[in-house]
């Protein structure tokens, strides 16, 4: 039984040519975290992002937290431990929590349990229900361009170029998966979770939220690009998306937390800072953040 969880895990990842480096991390220490910001919420901010690590991020929206597909424990899927420790210990009262997919990943069901008094509402992609265990929270479903309004926030489900099953064998009827439009007193902001490039899909994005305060954007796992593009963008082409989605500043995401590609630690963040000088991209327009940095992008 142990071996067939394992597989199911293995599969539900979607990585199974990364198994031998990932079953080594099992046997390093994570790394603290290079910051470790104050998280609480903030009187004179009215949009910042503070990254945790992989895909979560905490956000304020002036006086609404927001936490993005927590995943705060050292191990996610069984085998795949954390290289750096989670940016955020303590975590505020959080208004909202959203997921983007199944992904063990990305649905870390010890970790939301760790949040689970602290979270009122959580935001899931239609499809998601079976897939998450009974909480104490409220947890509603969102079809892909509809909304759910909570606490003020409205939050729209947008499509995504990525899969949404959890376990491998249920990819050939698990739809699951969505990015998130999150807007507060006329501040927007696009986390897109995990997805491929789809120039068509940002470019309708735009079309809907053509004043993007933030978008959150995944900028790895980078190779092997052809065998993993389709379902990953890459940092040339999280530039090109920031482009295309007329977003006033991006942020990037999904890097640097797990063994999760053939590049290495340390790889991705240059390269996008790279692609977006090569694209001309005005500076501030992407910030890299370090986990645990807490940017703050509009005052009040």
């Amino acid at each position: 039984m142990r071996w067939l969880l394992l597989v199911a895990a293995l599969l539900g990842c979607g990585r199974v040519h990364t198994v031998l480096r990932g079953a080594t991390s099992v046997f390093r220490s994570s790394a603290r975290a290079p910051r470790s910001d104050d998280p609480s919420l903030r009187a004179d901010v009215r949009l910042s992002v503070q990254w945790v690590g992989h895909a979560t991020t905490l956000l304020q929206l002036d006086d609404r937290m927001i936490v993005t597909d927590p995943a705060i424990v050292p191990t996610v899927g069984l085998l795949s431990k954390r290289i750096v420790a989670p940016g955020v210990t303590e975590f505020p009262r959080l208004d909202l929590a959203v997921i983007s997919h199944m992904h063990f990943d990305h649905l870390s069901y010890a970790s939301l349990e760790a949040l689970e008094s602290k979270i009122g509402l959580l935001a899931i992609p239609e499809g998601g229900f079976p897939y998450l265990p009974a909480f104490a929270f409220e947890a509603r479903e969102s079809a892909h361009w509809a909304s759910i309004e909570h606490a003020g926030v409205r939050l729209t489900a947008v499509p995504a170029a990525h899969g949404g099953w959890r376990y491998g064998v249920d990819a050939a009827w698990a739809r699951a998966v969505c990015g998130w439009v999150l807007e507060y007193h006329g501040l927007s902001v696009y986390f897109a979770g995990d997805t491929g490039y789809d120039g068509a899909l940002f470019a309708a994005i735009a079309r809907r939220f053509p004043a993007l305060d933030l978008a959150l954007l995944p900028i790895a796992p980078m190779e092997p690009h052809d065998l993993i593009g389709r379902w990953h963008m890459n940092p040339a082409e999280a530039v090109r998306a920031t482009t295309v989605l007329n977003a006033k500043r991006m942020v990037p995401i999904h890097f640097d937390t797990f063994v999760n590609s053939l590049d290495m630690p340390g790889d991705a963040g240059p390269t996008l800072a790279a692609a977006a000088r090569t694209a001309g991209l005005v500076e501030g327009r992407v910030t890299i953040l370090e986990i645990g940095e807490r940017r703050v992008f509009v005052s009040r």
